[in-house]
């Protein structure tokens, strides 16, 4: 492994790492992925270190990626689920936190419906952190995943075009993977409804467009997004059957065009919604190498902050 380390010792989100970050998970993330399709698929290097799943949101996706890195690693985990309808407080957030910690937890991997929640936590105890999502603000590690998984079958992202196709306004996954993409030397569209694209999102340096057909020319890579309905509280659509009609990928479109594309999604799909059956199984896409990438990218996280961890200790 490199003993290159991480700028920073918490993954709060990929506004917050550098260029050099982003290249050394991946990196190390390549030697993951060799030792997840060995035979014996666990190695030492986590066997002192003690991680601790706060998930104060629904997640399986995720959670479970999360936890098959660490134990791949041999890390000790602990695992915790909350509603977050009695954890919406800073301060009980800290209780909670704080009682934890005191069984002598070194890193916390953490989902939480507030933005900001990692970024308050970071200041206030001594271990590192790690964001597995908050609010609608980031979801850096699936971002990594998504820009290993494009860079796996392009080679250097610098100057593809990635078009995320979708409910924009509601996505942590969106605002990761413009920053994280960008980072790289990407060239980036966002695609949807208008209800469903943040005023000022070409702020961010992105192009826009409403017209699906028009992003699908222009793209070499399609990232579509899940929409979100958990998280709309009016509706921003007028159906599903609608939004599929003018923004669903239908293997006739694919078709259409005078060159491959590359389909992913975060997961979990909406079939018949975003994608069609068709098109999610589709040789095009690569949305199973997104699973499979998520746990290597993962343990490249969990291994360079730990990383940082010992070296902060001597």
């Amino acid at each position: 492994m490199s003993n290159l380390e991480m700028s920073t010792k918490h993954l709060l989100g990929i506004k917050y790492i550098t260029k050099e970050d982003i290249d050394l998970i991946f990196q190390t993330a390549d030697n993951f992925k060799e030792v997840i399709n060995r035979p014996i698929k666990k190695v030492p290097s986590l066997r002192d270190i003690t991680v601790a799943n706060l998930f104060f949101e629904n997640s399986t996706r995720t959670r479970i990626s999360f936890e098959l890195a660490e134990k791949r690693l041999s890390a000790d985990t602990v695992n915790f689920s909350a509603a977050s309808s009695s954890l919406k407080k800073g301060e009980t957030l800290l209780d909670t936190v704080n009682n934890i910690l005191s069984m002598k937890v070194d890193m916390i991997v953490m989902r939480h419906p507030a933005p900001g929640a990692h970024a308050f936590l970071s200041k206030h105890v001594d271990v590192n952190i790690i964001n597995a999502g908050d609010g609608t603000h980031e979801h850096p590690t699936q971002a990594l995943l998504d820009a290993f998984s494009m860079r796996e079958k392009l080679g250097d992202l610098k100057g593809k075009k990635v078009v995320i196709v979708g409910d924009i306004l509601h996505s942590r996954v969106a605002l990761s993977n413009i920053f994280c993409l960008k980072k790289l030397g990407a060239e980036v569209m966002v695609c949807g409804p208008p209800t469903l694209i943040p005023k000022h999102i070409q702020e961010l340096g992105v192009e826009l467009s409403y017209n699906i057909n028009e992003a699908l020319e222009w793209c070499d890579i399609a990232n579509v997004l899940r929409i979100q309905l958990e998280r709309q509280n009016i509706k921003y659509i007028p159906s599903l059957r609608e939004y599929s009609m003018y923004y669903g990928i239908r293997k006739s479109m694919l078709d259409n065009l005078k060159k491959d594309i590359l389909i992913m999604h975060p997961g979990p799909i909406n079939r018949g919604v975003e994608l069609s059956s068709d098109v999610a199984d589709s040789e095009q896409s690569i949305i199973l190498d997104q699973v499979e990438n998520g746990v290597a990218v993962r343990m490249a996280v969990l291994y360079l902050l730990a990383g940082k961890r010992n070296l902060a200790k001597n």
